[in-house]
């Protein structure tokens, strides 16, 4: 074969210079499609996401009212200073971990049990599923009118009830003992359809020829249920207490309409209370710096689970 032959071989297989240049046109040309449709997104994000996080965290270093004064007024820590000497701060953010650690675990055992009970084979077995998580679509301004006539002492529901069969009535929304237990049973019926599909879908993920070949060896349906499906269900698990959390830790609008915050500021969130001195006492800067010590908590909070998460996929 000539050498010319080869050269020629040669220059066939390999792309010339204006074909790369070409092909890098075409990519960028591509790469600018792509950001240009996410763009809109991106300025929605910054603008309404991104700004008001960033003007947040410099308004808790002002004396900035809901009215923009104290736009110029300097305090450096002292709104930081003030709210760790508030005991309202403090007594709310601890009626905040109360409900947390009080709904938490009731949200996912109910919600376990009531997927048990729907992956079996039922009848109306769609029925139940939608019975169950209806609740959760409501808004959170009819879950608490609906509750908080059931609630009413004399003509409510319960009471009426408790009344009927000889027992004395419960002051659910005027005693402080027990508000926040109304609060949490108003909140378990709210959400827990939520946890309820988490743990459904799990299930369903869970290959049936485990569970068959244990029923043939002998194993009863609390046997199966002990040994596979909630090992199996180990991830889902934490999964929906880490979601949980979160959610518990945000409480504030069924508080807040429910109770209002009461009796004697037994349900007062966190939230509510960085909403009360923002736009009751016109007081944004001091808002702003408890909204981010209350961030940084949840933040801390989020971050140690999410280790525990990925701790126990490492270990699976």
């Amino acid at each position: 074969m000539s050498d010319v032959s080869i050269q020629r071989d040669v220059s066939v297989g390999t792309p010339s210079q204006q074909q790369i240049e070409s092909k890098k046109a075409q990519r960028r040309r591509i790469d600018l499609v792509g950001f240009g449709f996410v763009l809109p997104f991106l300025l929605i994000y910054v603008v309404f996401l991104v700004w008001p996080v960033i003007l947040g965290f410099r308004m808790s270093f002002f004396n900035w009212t809901i009215g923009g004064k104290g736009v110029s007024n300097f305090l450096g820590l002292a709104n930081y200073q003030e709210l760790i000497g508030d005991p309202a701060f403090w007594s709310s953010l601890w009626t905040t971990i109360v409900f947390t650690v009080i709904s938490t675990p009731i949200l996912v055992i109910i919600a376990l049990l009531l997927a048990l009970l729907v992956n079996r084979a039922i009848p109306a077995q769609s029925l139940f599923r939608t019975i169950f998580f209806a609740p959760f679509i409501l808004p959170v301004s009819v879950v608490t009118l609906i509750w908080g006539w059931l609630y009413q002492p004399g003509f409510g529901l319960i009471n009426g009830t408790l009344t009927s069969l000889g027992l004395k009535e419960v002051p659910w929304l005027t005693d402080t003992h027990v508000a926040m237990i109304a609060v949490v049973i108003l909140t378990t019926w709210w959400t827990v359809g939520f946890n309820f599909v988490l743990y459904l879908a799990g299930m369903q993920q869970i290959p049936q020829e485990l569970l068959e070949a244990a029923n043939i060896d002998g194993a009863g349906s609390w046997s199966r249920i002990r040994w596979i499906t909630i090992p199996l269900l180990n991830r889902s698990t934490v999964l929906i207490i880490i979601l949980q959390v979160i959610a518990s830790l945000q409480l504030f609008t069924q508080t807040y309409l429910l109770t209002g915050g009461g009796p004697n500021f037994a349900t007062r969130s966190i939230i509510q209370y960085i909403y009360e001195n923002g736009f009751t006492s016109f007081r944004m800067g001091l808002a702003s710096a408890m909204s981010y010590v209350f961030f940084i908590l949840v933040l801390l909070v989020s971050l140690g689970q999410f280790a525990l998460l990925n701790r126990q996929r490492r270990d699976a």
